[in-house]
């Protein structure tokens, strides 16, 4: 029987590999740093046989020509490598990725597979800070954050739950960490698909539709206007959700939370909390503690470490 032995949910941004030198000085960036490393040092201490990630996508491994709600890897794993973050292929457990596979295609969802499952930051910045490059074996699961029509919040809770029981279906005594990476508040330059209005609007959506083994050749101007956004975050916000996810009280922070208000009021980028929902239904929604929290506008987001270990 397999057992979740951690949950982790942790903000990411590549702005840390980049453009570290720029916020040197400042003791939040640091906080959520070491923050990290603690969340590490904890998932190494339990010694886990896999870690499920589950993150969100830019445009790198799934595109507008094929963008499935939920996706799972359960073979090759390629990192795309952009701005400092893990490239090449990843440590994985094809026969545990497939086994968690069936059993949510069991469960009633529709999982969307790969045997060559390309991530960005979206899952590789967890794999760089939290479970080490090829340290610890992954199964990528990307929630699609980006590309509306969106996963509900409360599909993202059942999902958990079914990620919960496939993890126990796991043979031999299979410990697993758990780590739902993104968020929090921020808001970044990305259009609605459906409806660009600028000409960077025009640009990104054509990135995201032809981008499939060519996005390099957009990279430059897509960078620009992504670090050149003007920062948009909501403390508020992002501390009364980290208190539900402390409480233990996630389904109640869902119950009352809608989709479109999430975006009104923390930015389309707090749409990566799902990934966070997931992991905490997972945990069976495990009272734990914040690690680090800032607000970060040099990195354009609400910066958070959370941290559970299931009884």
């Amino acid at each position: 029987m397999g057992e979740i032995v951690v949950g982790i949910g942790a903000s990411h941004t590549t702005l840390m590999n980049t453009q570290w030198d720029k916020v040197d000085h400042l003791d939040e960036a640091h906080s959520f740093k070491t923050a990290l490393e603690t969340a590490s040092e904890v998932i190494h201490k339990h010694k886990p046989d896999l870690a499920v990630i589950i993150g969100s996508n830019h445009f790198r491994g799934h595109w507008l020509d094929l963008m499935p709600s939920f996706a799972i890897g359960v073979d090759e794993l390629i990192a795309s490598g952009e701005h400092g973050t893990p490239e090449g292929r990843q440590k994985t457990s094809p026969t545990h990725a497939l086994s968690i596979a069936n059993h949510l295609l069991e469960s009633g969802f529709d999982m969307c597979f790969s045997t060559r499952f390309v991530i960005d930051h979206g899952i590789s910045h967890a794999i760089q800070y939290l479970t080490k490059q090829n340290q610890i074996p992954v199964v990528p699961i990307m929630v699609n954050s980006f590309a509306p029509p969106l996963p509900s919040l409360q599909r993202c809770l059942d999902l958990g739950t079914a990620i919960k029981a496939a993890i126990e279906l796991l043979p031999d005594n299979i410990t697993v960490a758990v780590i739902g990476s993104g968020g929090l508040s921020h808001q970044l330059p990305f259009p609605d698909w459906r409806a660009p209005k600028s000409d960077n609007d025009v640009f990104l959506v054509d990135s995201w539709k032809n981008g499939r083994g060519d996005w390099q050749r957009y990279e430059t101007r897509r960078r620009a206007i992504i670090v050149n956004a003007p920062p948009d975050l909501n403390e508020e916000f992002d501390r009364a959700f980290l208190q539900a996810l402390c409480d233990g009280k996630t389904e109640e922070w869902v119950a009352n939370t809608s989709a479109d208000a999430l975006v009104e009021t923390a930015g389309n980028g707090a749409n990566e909390i799902r990934n966070w929902l997931i992991m905490h239904s997972a945990t069976r929604f495990s009272q734990g503690e914040v690690l680090a929290y800032a607000p970060m506008p040099d990195w354009l987001t609400g910066m958070g470490v959370f941290m559970c270990q299931p009884n």
